[in-house]
């Protein structure tokens, strides 16, 4: 068994580049000299930032995330990490412009992340773009997202840890889904909320590597 210590001490990611180079221009000279210890999949080892970011835009997918940033709530992080994970299109900060990054651990670099003022802005740029508005929240009226069919182009738009989301938003939503609940809580954290929905959109629409036809 490998204890606590030992286990600290094993290094993360790559050592140095082994042999001749690569001359491919999406490799970074000094990943290359130095080795990469980002947690990143292993075809994006060596690669810049700007490298990986252009390749997953190749490949994002049709649903958005916004998060409602009214008291600088520490689950936006979890959020933006998780978005990372599903790939979503994009990540939108509703309210407050600074947003805690702890927990993005460093994944908002391969997102692209926008900043509305409050929920009328966010409900234009939606329109402007086609995409539907959905709500994510336990309340009065919402919908099982376990029984719903969501929009393939959309944005799931998320409130804060507690409160939920704010009545302006709820207005400017289309549809309002909940997560069904099973303990005695009235609600679960915004992060795994948020990772239980875009899970629901990717089931529904993403297409899943090695699946049968």
């Amino acid at each position: 068994m490998v204890d606590d210590e030992e286990f600290r001490s094993v290094p993360v990611g790559v050592g140095p580049w082994p042999g001749p180079w690569p001359e491919d221009s999406r490799y970074d000279p000094e990943l290359l000299g130095q080795g990469d210890r980002r947690n990143v999949l292993d075809e994006f080892r060596y690669w810049t930032v700007e490298a990986i970011v252009a390749e997953l835009d190749t490949r994002r997918h049709a649903f958005h995330v916004a998060i409602e940033n009214w008291a600088h709530d520490l689950n936006i992080g979890s959020v933006v990490r998780t978005a990372n994970a599903f790939n979503a299109a994009g990540v939108h900060i509703v309210g407050r412009r600074r947003w805690n990054r702890r927990g993005a651990m460093v994944t908002d670099r391969y997102l692209h992340v926008h900043h509305h003022e409050d929920a009328n802005a966010l409900t234009r740029w939606a329109e402007a773009e086609g995409l539907t508005v959905i709500g994510i929240d336990n309340v009065p009226g919402s919908v099982p997202i376990e029984t719903a069919t969501l929009p393939r182009d959309c944005v799931l738009v998320f409130g804060q840890e507690g409160p939920g989301l704010s009545q302006a938003t709820l207005d400017a939503c289309s549809q309002v889904l909940s997560i069904t609940q099973f303990g005695s809580t009235r609600s679960i954290n915004a992060g795994a909320a948020a990772a239980v929905a875009m899970h629901a959109w990717v089931r529904q629409h993403a297409v899943i590597p090695g699946a049968a036809p």
